[in-house]
């Protein structure tokens, strides 16, 4: 059985002859008495320190099981994240890749539309310096006929002049009572083939 402070402060020792002194015995067992509640104060006190220590160490330890799984999962997380960033990325990689074939693909036939459509202008520069080439010849050569044409000037003026000769002498004599029908003017010569 533990003794309490009351029960050291209530006891009494029977007293004898040439006993101790009872007021030096009370005295020390009221001390005694307050050092012992005191130290059974601070045995609660240190027991409800210990009790609020065990209650934290067991809340730590629930919060440290808690951060375990937490980080666990964080770790999963970030796993399945880097995958899904790294499958993601690849994803775009490839598409960028298709993306730049058809842009590569449209610049060579649009490359090769180009030269074929300079092919084309080409054949047809050819085709009018040739087109050119031969008016300017055909022009060359109406010149060079026209040039060696003897020169019918002339001629045609001494007609003119023979034609309208006797109509001045037929005007002017008085026998002349019919006018004489003319012959018609010759047509000068043309060339073949100038306009």
């Amino acid at each position: 059985m533990r003794l309490t402070p009351l029960d050291i402060q209530n006891h009494h020792f029977p007293r004898r002859f040439k006993g101790y002194d009872p007021a030096e015995v009370d005295g020390f067992l009221r001390m005694v008495t307050e050092d012992y509640k005191s130290l059974i104060e601070e045995s609660e006190a240190l027991k409800t320190r210990i009790r609020e220590v065990e209650q934290r160490v067991n809340e730590m330890q629930g919060n440290e099981k808690t951060l375990q799984a937490a980080f666990i999962t964080a770790q999963s997380m970030t796993e399945d994240l880097r995958q899904s960033a790294l499958k993601e990325s690849e994803l775009v990689i490839a598409q960028a890749e298709v993306k730049a074939e058809k842009v590569l693909d449209a610049s060579h036939r649009r490359a090769a539309e180009l030269a074929e459509e300079i092919r084309e202008m080409k054949l047809v520069k050819v085709r009018l310096a040739t087109a050119i080439r031969n008016t300017i010849e055909t022009h060359l050569t109406l010149l060079e006929s026209l040039a060696e044409e003897p020169d019918t000037t002339r001629e045609i003026e001494d007609k003119i002049a023979y034609l309208t000769k006797p109509e001045r002498d037929e005007k002017s004599s008085p026998q002349a009572e019919k006018p004489q029908r003319q012959a018609p003017l010759p047509r000068p010569a043309t060339t073949k083939g100038v306009k």
